[in-house]
């Protein structure tokens, strides 16, 4: 019988992960505090990464939201991304 996950050390896989990932979150959250001076392109990654990996619930409904703020700006970008997936716009 193992330990359970809570009780037992992180591997260095797993803390090379994590700070791996919190590396990333770092950097996205910095894109997204500057994103006038960022690209649509960059400022989309970053906020996928927040929407996938932020602490808060409140982080990544904010990063999801600006997700659909991009998309409205751009609006024959998403409906090729549609297109692509099968769907109409």
């Amino acid at each position: 019988m193992s330990m359970p996950h809570s009780f037992r050390k992180p591997s260095a896989r797993e803390r090379a992960r994590q700070d791996w990932i919190d590396e990333r979150r770092r950097e996205a959250r910095m894109v997204v505090a500057d994103v006038a001076h960022h690209s649509d392109h960059i400022v989309r990654l970053a906020c996928n990464v927040l929407v996938q990996h932020g602490e808060t619930p409140r982080e990544r409904e904010d990063a999801r939201i600006l997700l659909v703020v991009l998309d409205a700006k751009s609006p024959t970008r998403s409906a090729y991304q549609r297109s692509d997936r099968g769907s109409t716009p």
